[in-house]
């Protein structure tokens, strides 16, 4: 969930920052090109007081009229020398009056022409457009108007160079993007810190749902952190826990003390139907019916009565051989299959480690191994073999027998399950259901699959690592 719930926050939390920060570059963009327009201007206005007089010398026939166009020209000249700006000063016809450099003329463009419009009108210029870091070769070109007696005479045009005014820009930029990485950096903390709070209990209650599914029916949520919602979840589940574990422990005991009352009565009716034989012809029918019928009773009381032990007990989780022990169990099984014409064999890997309690697995392993025995005809073969995948320990044992269908995979396991074309092999279809028990206990499972070209084929599987994570 914290994978899916924190992409989600960092994405808002960059949208919001994006949004504060990309008009704040914007504004800082326009008010560092402001900056230079109004220097261009307080420029403009001072090179037109000095036009005035050289216009209105020209205007009068006063002398020194030639003498006042040179000043204005060497002053023209020593600011483009200075700040490497354009200038001149144009009369109305375009014709120039002094400019500087000399060959300088306004720009042909329609943004330089209505400028200049504006200005013959009486009216500075109207403010360029953006000039952004990106664009070399961008100009600001500033147009204002020169007034004689209330007429325009002439106008002031300065272009100038923006490579100081774009490094700026971008020099703010800069510090904008590392204070918008910085701000994102702690709002990222912020949100690990608080996802990490919200979802420690999800997580403390996904474990103990699990170790619950697992079966290991102890496990309950520490209900001291997080929103209060979700502490209050962590109670109720911890009650709920309590009543599951409850009402299954006494399901265990009714079990279990039913299995054991019955089996005295029982032993007794089986004693009397033995005494009854005696007084019968040899080969009575009816009676080898009777004694068949109360072994396999009797073989149903001791395996509810193991089941209901296996789901009781606690197991002794340590690190196991796991290929040791398959082998073990593969040589006590060797006679029986030979006696049955059936090849056990044994494959994989001849060390592989697992946690698991050796005596339950053991007995998980001699079930699947005869339930395998039991199904699988003369002349075939039962494969034990052991290998490692991912992060447990495996093993495999896959017969040749008849297999089950699509629909009895999903019910193999049940208790007291049987398929119905197997209700005349001898057992009590809790074998399977005990085995999986036990394995639980120790975090282990048990699978089951079809097994080419036919068969069966059941996976033990055990954990390689141990409840600390060893």
């Amino acid at each position: 969930m914290r994978a899916r719930l924190l992409p989600l926050l960092v994405v808002l939390m960059a949208g919001v920052l994006l949004a504060l920060g990309l008009p704040l570059a914007v504004s800082l963009a326009a008010a560092q090109q402001q900056k230079v327009v109004v220097d261009r201007i307080d420029d403009s206005a001072r090179f037109a007081a000095l036009a005035q007089f050289v216009i209105d010398a020209e205007g009068s026939g006063a002398t020194g009229a030639d003498e006042r166009r040179d000043t204005l020209q060497l002053e023209l000249a020593r600011y483009h020398e200075l700040y490497g700006i354009r200038v001149g000063i144009f009369y109305r016809d375009d014709n120039a009056m002094v400019r500087a450099p000399g060959w300088w003329q306004l720009p042909d463009s329609d943004e330089a022409r209505r400028s200049f419009e504006e200005a013959l009108a009486g009216r500075r210029s109207h403010d360029p457009g953006q000039v952004w870091p990106w664009q070399v070769n961008g100009k600001l070109l500033v147009v204002s108007p020169v007034v004689l007696d209330g007429d325009v005479v002439a106008v002031v045009a300065t272009e100038s160079p923006t490579d100081q005014m774009r490094a700026r820009i971008l020099h703010g930029w800069l510090l904008i993007a590392a204070g918008l990485a910085a701000a994102m950096l702690a709002a990222f903390g912020a949100a690990l810190r608080l996802t990490g709070w919200v979802l420690k209990p999800v997580r403390t209650l996904d474990a103990a749902a699990h170790g619950i599914a697992t079966g290991r029916m102890n496990s309950r949520v520490a209900a001291a952190s997080g929103p209060p919602e979700l502490r209050r979840l962590a109670r109720s589940f911890n009650e709920m826990a309590d009543n599951v574990e409850e009402v299954l422990e006494q399901q265990r005991a009714f079990v279990a003390d039913a299995s054991h009352q019955l089996r005295n009565p029982l032993a007794a009716l089986l004693l009397r139907i033995e005494l009854l034989a005696l007084e019968l012809p040899e080969g009575n029918e009816e009676i080898a019916s009777v004694r068949t019928e109360g072994k396999r009773l009797a073989q149903v009381l001791d395996d509810l009565l193991d089941l209901a032990l296996a789901e009781h007990a606690s197991a002794e989780i340590k690190l196991t051989d796991i290929a040791a022990l398959a082998s073990e169990r593969v040589a006590s099984w060797r006679p029986y299959a030979e006696e049955k014409g059936v090849r056990l064999s044994e494959t994989g890997r001849s060390a592989v480690t697992g946690w698991a309690d050796p005596i339950a697995l053991s007995s998980a392993l001699d079930a699947v191994i005869d339930n395998a025995l039991k199904f699988t005809p003369a002349g075939e073969e039962v494969e034990v073999s052991v290998t490692a995948e991912g992060s447990s320990a495996l093993v495999v044992v896959a017969d040749r027998g008849p297999g089950l269908t699509e629909e009895e995979l999903l019910r193999v396991g049940d208790r007291f399950w049987r398929s119905g074309r197997h209700q005349n092999v001898k057992g009590s279809g809790l074998g399977l259901s005990i085995s999986r028990a036990l394995l639980a206990t120790g975090g282990g499972t048990l699978s089951y699959a079809k097994n080419q070209p036919h068969g069966l084929r059941v996976t033990v599987a055990v954990p390689r690592t141990g409840p600390d994570g060893g």
